[in-house]
């Protein structure tokens, strides 16, 4: 639009460079006009990239994940490198087997307990982070209690939660759900669920996902 009216201003100044003074002035202040114009228009994006800022709060997420296979922490790594922000790996201070079962029925005791392990690791102070993802590997239809120990210590409300989990076929399975339970002050976006094979290879779906939910850079 800039670049049409710029060049309609030469060739009026073409057309009419014989004229009288008077009107060499008007040409003067019009191709003037035409430069403001043109500063503007270039001023615009950073005005535009402001003003996203200031809608989105400008501030880096938090990706809070647990992981034993190393699945959920290959989904962790590809949103981190989309959206960067900090990564916060929970650890406990227990070490749970390296033996599938042996896990597995670990998992599903400190279910059934209702237990609640210890962290090893945590952050803080969350102040400054208003978006923050959550994620886990679905075992026994839920998160691993390591999460339930941090979401019962941390207060979110008022923050945006982004879940994602990878599963061997159960998806979230209720995870969300105890999520919204846990934190129930907070809004919940739309979550990503990626079968623990498929973990390393989901960057197509990461993008997709942070895409619709208005989290792609």
């Amino acid at each position: 639009m800039i670049k049409d009216i710029r060049q309609s201003e030469t060739d009026h100044t073409e057309k009419h460079s014989l004229q009288n003074v008077p009107a060499k002035r008007g040409i003067r202040m019009r191709k003037l006009c035409a430069g403001v114009l043109t500063g503007l228009a270039a001023l615009w994006p950073l005005h535009a990239s402001a003003a996203h800022a200031a809608e989105t709060g400008a501030s880096k997420p938090l990706i809070v994940y647990f992981s034993h296979s190393g699945n959920t922490r290959a989904v962790a790594e590809l949103i981190h490198k989309r959206v960067g922000g900090d990564l916060l790996e929970l650890k406990t201070t227990h070490a749970y087997p390296s033996e599938y079962k042996a896990t597995t029925e670990q998992a599903k005791k400190e279910l059934n307990d209702n237990f609640r392990p210890q962290l090893a690791n945590d952050i803080d102070n969350l102040d400054s982070y208003d978006v923050i993802f959550i994620g886990y590997p679905t075992w026994w239809g839920t998160m691993p209690m390591a999460l339930f120990t941090f979401l019962e210590k941390h207060d979110l409300s008022g923050k945006t939660i982004v879940p994602f989990c990878t599963h061997g076929g159960s998806g979230f399975g209720r995870g969300k759900e105890d999520i919204a339970r846990l934190c129930p002050n907070a809004k919940m976006l739309e979550g990503l669920s990626v079968r623990g094979s498929n973990a390393a290879d989901a960057g197509d779906d990461v993008d997709e996902w942070l895409r619709d939910i208005g989290m792609s850079k």
